[in-house]
């Protein structure tokens, strides 16, 4: 098969594309004919060496991908060949087959492109996680969105929507803020150019925000923070700003207002009952169209790492993705 191998990790990660082994199947795995896969701010902060799990080199990275089963293995029922899919790994996905655990695999309507369905699991799964289980989220409160025009922000921005909130998203350029209100933001902020805590207070009256879904961190945390209302959550989603904040503690003192870690990689593993409960809720709205994967931009498999370092930039309109 055809992948993408990283060699070396560290801020500037040694790769190539090469021919490796067919993956081996073991019980419980199936293999997968890739024919999209998803690239998140986790595969290059894995690359670089500052993901909060690393892997030993060389290795294939990718978490996520659409495809068609090739092969079961032993003890398998959850899908047959034939049967298009995604799903999520701890690596491996940037190649053209990939094996994986049957109970992390999802079948997925005829209607789906494989290039959308490759960016769905862990945006939506990780703001459904965070939204539902980690905030509580309820209909009428408001939601401020960071990062809104990412992959993840906008998965943050639809399904805030569905749950009966008034979203405010908040993003780095007129454009993703356009990507935002196409998918159901009420208002928005261009925290370039517009203090971020001063334009919350002007949308809420001063009263503050209810949740504040923050994949950005850096120098946004405090101001997002100190724009919550009385009891709010500021929910922690990562770090695509670059660095991780420092946040006094006096601010949810004074708030009565909650910080809460959002590590949906955990949540899957210790508690996947309730993870099967989201995903069948996701992708009911996937294929009634309540929902949406836009993809603002598409890559091929040689161009692996040129679609890493344009996530990493910050350029994502949406998922970036690889097609093989």
């Amino acid at each position: 098969m055809r992948a993408l191998l990283c060699k070396d990790i560290g801020e500037n990660p040694v790769t190539e594309i090469a021919d490796l082994a067919t993956p081996p199947l073991a019980r419980g795995e199936v293999r997968v004919r890739v024919r999209a896969a998803s690239v998140n701010f986790a595969d290059g902060m894995t690359m670089a060496g500052r993901y909060q799990v690393s892997v030993p080199v060389p290795y294939v990275p990718g978490q996520e991908f659409a495809g068609t089963v090739e092969a079961v293995g032993e003890g398998v029922d959850r899908v047959k060949a034939g049967d298009a899919v995604v799903g999520s790994v701890p690596h491996g996905a940037f190649a053209d087959q990939v094996a994986c655990r049957a109970d992390r695999l999802w079948r997925i309507a005829e209607s789906v492109p494989f290039r959308e369905a490759a960016g769905f699991l862990s945006v939506f799964g990780t703001a459904q996680y965070a939204l539902r289980q980690r905030a509580r989220l309820s209909a009428g409160e408001t939601l401020l969105v960071l990062g809104a025009g990412g992959g993840v922000g906008i998965a943050a921005v639809q399904i805030g929507k569905l749950l009966g909130a008034r979203v405010i998203a908040g993003a780095s350029s007129e454009e993703k803020l356009d990507l935002a209100r196409r998918y159901g933001a009420s208002e928005t902020i261009d925290y370039r150019s517009q203090s971020l805590k001063e334009a919350v207070a002007v949308a809420t009256q001063g009263h503050g925000v209810d949740v504040v879904f923050d994949p950005v961190g850096g120098d946004l945390a405090q101001p997002a923070f100190r724009s919550l209302a009385w009891k709010g959550r500021y929910l922690v989603i990562g770090f695509a700003g670059g660095s991780i904040p420092a946040l006094p503690l006096n601010l949810p003192l004074l708030k009565g207002a909650s910080a809460i870690g959002v590590f949906w990689g955990a949540f899957i593993e210790r508690e996947p009952e309730r993870h099967e409960g989201n995903m069948h809720e996701l992708f009911g709205w996937l294929a009634q169209g309540k929902v949406q994967v836009p993809v603002g931009a598409s890559f091929p498999l040689h161009r692996a790492a040129e679609a890493i370092q344009h996530v990493m930039a910050g350029k994502s309109l949406g998922k970036t993705v690889i097609e093989m």
